[in-house]
């Protein structure tokens, strides 16, 4: 049988390095843009087999040649602890850094006052902490996964459910090219992945209690939670679905029963012109009605950015071009690399299409969408800075209403260069272009029909994220650079971790008012490509991220040279409106293995990844070890060996 009719069997095999890696790096004007958006069409459904296996091979053999995104993310329980008491959940407690007030974005780490929750990928383990008082920290649960073909990626925490989202790997029992079939090569097995999310009531602590499934057929991509609402997405490649009569996507969902099921053909939409072979599965439920069945959607199609806001999520999808050759350099830029933009109503876990768009450009991450007001505002480059014979890159602004037809725009901003960073923040953006120096652009956004640029700043370095301290004020985190000229003219090398304090007061005329250079070339930290790993409190004046510092090495030549490894771990500063202070520095490696470790650290289970407060305590985590810290002084508290 196959996937019109039954699912092939299936071998289950743990494949560890594979899973881990998944979840460590999850997670790319004209007339024709103004075409208007018909708010009552459906997104078009796959009408037959046969049209499936044409959709499919027209994605199959169209070529790609976009910049997407060149820089830039049976369960046992064992060493229990004894039951944890009842205690007084603190009231004043940090939470994840996310885009958007309101909606929630997994991460490896959560608290809610008085216990800590972490996800350990390497050892596919959650651990629940009993975190307060500091000095008696202490497991209370252990959820081990490392025999049940699943790796956790990251989790939520809401009142008493703990959500643990992960992926899943094995093998198909049946060989491609089958093995009686003459082929050169050796059959090759392909694939099963599988986005999991387990959830549990946590009511004791100490006993988890599983309530919920919900397996989707295809890799982790993302999930948002708004309030009990949970949304997860995931990307199924049909080049894993060898056999042509195997062309349908899996799920379970154990409020239906614990079987997997194929999605009916007739429940397959399709992104119109996507250059995606693969499917998005897009499931939303509610965590208080376990035994609700989640809702599916399943397109044709994929996503190269996702944002969402309290009522909607947005799909960023690379248009199809229609010839298959890299660039025609008669047609313009915009012609040429463009976004479509898809929007879907959020309510209560159920998804409703909305509309579709589009924009010339690419996307760079989430935070290149944003939407205020009711008006969708997203930023784009088009071009290729880097790549010989391509356009000249250019960078754009667009808004968009509710319906995705495009209101307004600002084009052509910072030719030759590519975005680094934006920062949507009320009626004002915020972009960061580079090329060998950064120009930081002050955008106006109030009057939708006419975005116009207001003032641009630049200065040495760029900013891979942006965040803002207060009205008048942002945040710049990134690297440092040096110009360095040759035989091909001024190169930009990068050089230590770079903070930043932008003064915005006055739009027409950024200033940078603060700076802070950690390191030398080849200092780096996870803040830089996830903006999870940042914890800010204004109310504390306090700033700490984790960060891996390289120290000068002397080039004979005179160029930036990578530097030697001299420091793992938290960087904690005292902010205010005028910079940063540096506190202190906190690491989990000891003097032995700084002594050992030589010009590099490749030791992870030691690297602090996290740091968040409970009341004036501040806590550091890596794989290995909490430690808690008094806030005001940094003196130790505590630690907890994992």
């Amino acid at each position: 049988m196959n996937r019109f009719g039954h699912r092939k069997p299936v071998a289950f095999i743990l494949a560890g390095v594979l899973l881990v890696g998944l979840c460590l790096w999850p997670g790319y004007a004209t007339a024709d843009s103004q075409q208007k958006s018909d708010p009552v069409d459906p997104l078009p459904r796959v009408r037959s087999a046969q049209h499936l296996k044409e959709l499919l091979d027209t994605r199959s053999n169209t070529i790609r040649y976009s910049r997407t995104s060149i820089q830039g993310m049976a369960i046992g329980a064992a060493d229990v602890a004894v039951a944890a008491p009842e205690m007084a959940k603190a009231d004043d407690f940090s939470s994840t850094n996310v885009q958007v007030e309101g909606v929630d974005e997994a991460d490896l780490v959560k608290t809610d006052g008085s216990y800590i929750y972490q996800v350990k990928p390497n050892s596919s383990e959650v651990l629940i902490i009993q975190a307060v008082p500091a000095s008696q920290m202490q497991i209370v649960a252990r959820l081990a996964f490392g025999n049940n073909n699943f790796a956790p990626c990251e989790m939520y925490v809401a009142d008493d459910r703990l959500v643990v989202i992960g992926n899943s790997y094995s093998p198909y029992r049946v060989p491609y090219p089958q093995e009686n079939e003459l082929s050169i090569m050796p059959p090759i097995y392909p694939d099963k992945h599988s986005t999991q999310v387990m959830i549990y009531d946590i009511t004791d602590r100490s006993a988890p209690q599983k309530v919920r499934e919900l397996e989707l057929e295809g890799s982790y991509l993302t999930s948002r939670r708004i309030d009990s609402a949970l949304y997860v997405i995931s990307n199924q490649p049909t080049y894993r679905l060898r056999a042509e009569d195997d062309l349908l996507p899996l799920y379970r969902d154990s409020a239906r029963g614990e079987q997997m099921h194929t999605v009916p053909l007739d429940q397959i939409a399709y992104f119109p012109d996507s250059i995606y072979s693969s499917y998005l599965l897009m499931a939303g439920l509610r965590l208080d009605q376990p035994q609700q069945p989640a809702q599916l959607e399943t397109v044709l199609g994929s996503a190269d950015n996702v944002y969402a806001s309290s009522s909607s999520l947005y799909v960023a999808t690379p248009w199809q071009r229609k010839q298959a050759i890299p660039y025609d350099r008669s047609l313009p830029v915009h012609d040429q690399d463009r976004t479509q933009l898809f929007s879907f109503r959020l309510n209560n876990g159920a998804f409703s299409y909305v509309a579709r768009g589009e924009v010339p450009g690419h996307t760079l991450n989430q935070f290149s969408m944003d939407e205020y007001q009711g008006i969708i505002r997203i930023a784009t480059t088009s071009g290729q800075e880097w790549w010989r014979n391509q356009p000249v890159s250019s960078n754009n602004l667009y808004t968009l209403d509710s319906q995705l037809n495009i209101l307004g725009r600002v084009e052509n901003i910072a030719p030759g260069e590519i975005i680094y960073s934006t920062r949507f923040m009320g009626d004002r953006a915020y972009m960061v272009t580079f090329r060998t120096v950064d120009p930081f652009f002050v955008i106006d956004i109030r009057d939708p029909k006419s975005p116009k640029v207001l003032g641009k700043l630049k200065i040495p370095g760029y900013s891979n994220y942006l965040h803002p301290y207060d009205e008048n004020n942002i945040m710049g985190f990134g690297k440092d650079t040096t110009e360095v000229k040759g035989p091909y003219g001024t190169q930009a090398y990068y050089e230590g971790m770079k903070i930043a304090m932008f003064d915005v007061s006055n739009v027409a005329d950024p200033v940078e008012k603060d700076l802070e250079i950690i390191g030398v070339r080849g200092t780096e930290s996870e803040l830089l490509r996830n903006h999870r790993a940042l914890l800010f409190s204004r109310e504390k004046n306090l700033l700490a991220f984790p960060v891996t510092v390289m120290e000068a090495v002397p080039d004979p030549v005179g160029r930036p040279s990578y530097g030697s490894f001299a420091f793992q771990g938290a960087y904690v500063y005292q902010v205010n409106g005028q910079g940063f202070t540096l506190k202190g520095r906190i690491s989990h490696l000891t003097g032995d293995d700084y002594l050992k470790a030589g010009d590099y650290w490749g030791d992870t289970d030691k690297s602090i990844r996290r740091i968040l407060y409970i009341d004036d305590v501040l806590y550091t985590l890596s794989d290995s070890m909490i430690q808690a810290h008094q806030m005001k002084d940094l003196k130790h508290l505590g630690s907890l060996s994992l």
